[in-house]
């Protein structure tokens, strides 16, 4: 662990001389090889997490928003180290696929339109050809509404995680190519703009998009993909029309797999639970007062089925983690963030097994003291049923002390 913290400190240290040094003058191919070797074997998340410390410590923004272009000149050469592919930005309909789309549509416009039109301009400058490039760039403005959904519906969550470098650092970046591509179209606009002005102009404005789309999905979507779960993704492609696309439009709503929890009961060969009394071994109940009952424990309480599918959670006064019925019939992976999914199949693969019959985590979150118990849930005969997870403020339990036989008046 020792040796991690200080491997980690002297890339922090090497990533601020790397920053100066971008200041100071020097080239992006002149760091490029240091920052190469710095970053080997670690992340896009983890440089995230690196930069982020590096603004909380005073850095400006700016400064660190220079390693950009280091970022995309490094990756370009090793894509596959970076990120695996995955499945959910192949989904139509998928936040992150529909700006994935939204890439390929602006990489069309800028090498099928733009880039020829250019190619025209420079062999014979005429009005017809400088309208059509006007008409292209105003296309390519669209892009607007690709950083705003970007800015407003996926940073927002990254800061929630504790990921803000790299959200203010690209939102920058983002602001930086509308500045641009609104030059260009208002230089357009002239009738006495110099041949040569508009050519670099509007070369640069499709240089900046290209490497905002290569930043975006080597770097970005890897992260988000690998952060946020699923339920938040659905909350991001409601909101995403709100806000609107860019070129492309998803063609269909995406909707993640559920399963039907009462058409499950009933194919096992059982009833699902009227408004009539359930009996027990110790008792009768009805379903009203066992849901009345359950909701006024002082706790969180969540039932996983066997086949690892969400039956049931308990809504109590004062909700620890927040949860909503969009999580019934849903796998309990797909429940956390792909970041820690690996620790909830060992969990419940040590609990079926029988290798164990609880797992106990315990962490603190702002003034509460958060107590998350994991149980095996099994019949008389010891089958496997399910998982139960128990989670409890065990804040005020803790400051317990001496004893109380009086009640209070």
């Amino acid at each position: 662990m020792s040796e991690y913290i200080n491997n980690r400190e002297y890339r922090q240290k090497v990533l601020k001389e790397l920053i100066l040094e971008l200041h100071d003058g020097k080239s992006v191919e002149e760091v490029k090889e240091r920052f190469s070797k710095l970053i080997e074997g670690i992340s896009p998340t983890e440089i995230s997490v690196m930069e982020n410390a590096l603004i909380k410590e005073g850095m400006p923004v700016e400064e660190v928003q220079r390693l950009c272009d280091v970022h995309a000149a490094v990756f370009k050469g090793s894509i596959e180290e970076i990120h695996q592919p995955t499945n959910q930005s192949e989904i139509i309909g998928h936040p992150v696929h529909t700006f994935k789309m939204e890439n390929r549509a602006l990489e069309r416009l800028m090498s099928k339109t733009i880039e020829p039109l250019l190619r025209d301009l420079e062999e014979d400058d005429n009005e017809n050809t400088r309208k059509k490039l006007l008409d292209g760039l105003s296309q390519l403005w669209e892009i607007d509404k690709h950083y705003l959904r970007k800015e407003n519906l996926l940073f927002p969550y990254m800061e929630k995680y504790g990921i803000t470098a790299p959200p203010k650092v690209m939102w920058g970046v983002d602001d930086e190519i509308r500045a641009d591509i609104k030059d260009t179209i208002k230089l357009l606009k002239k009738a006495d703009a110099k041949k040569e002005t508009i050519l670099s102009k509007v070369q640069a404005s499709v240089d900046r998009v290209n490497e905002m789309i290569f930043k975006e999905e080597n770097i970005l979507f890897p992260m988000v993909l690998d952060t946020l779960d699923e339920d938040e993704w659905l909350k991001i492609a409601a909101e995403s029309g709100e806000i609107g696309y860019c070129i492309y439009e998803p063609i269909k709503e995406w909707k993640p797999a559920r399963v039907n929890v009462e058409e499950k009961v009933q194919k096992q060969g059982e009833e699902p639970a009227g408004d009539g009394y359930i009996r027990f071994d110790t008792g009768i109940m009805s379903q009203p007062e066992i849901e009345a009952m359950l909701n006024t424990l002082p706790v969180d309480v969540t039932f996983v089925d066997k086949d690892g599918v969400v039956k049931y959670f308990t809504q109590g006064k004062e909700r620890i983690f927040p949860r909503t019925k969009a999580i019934i019939g849903r796998k309990v992976q797909n429940c956390h963030p792909p970041a820690s999914v690996h620790v909830v199949e060992k969990i419940v693969e040590d609990l079926q097994s029988g290798k164990k019959d609880h797992e106990d985590f315990w962490i603190r979150m702002g003034e509460k003291y958060i107590l998350i118990r994991y149980f095996a849930v099994r019949d008389k005969e010891g089958n496997f049923l399910g998982t139960l997870e128990f989670t409890q403020d065990i804040g005020p339990i803790k400051m317990i002390e001496g004893e109380k036989r009086l009640m209070d008046e």
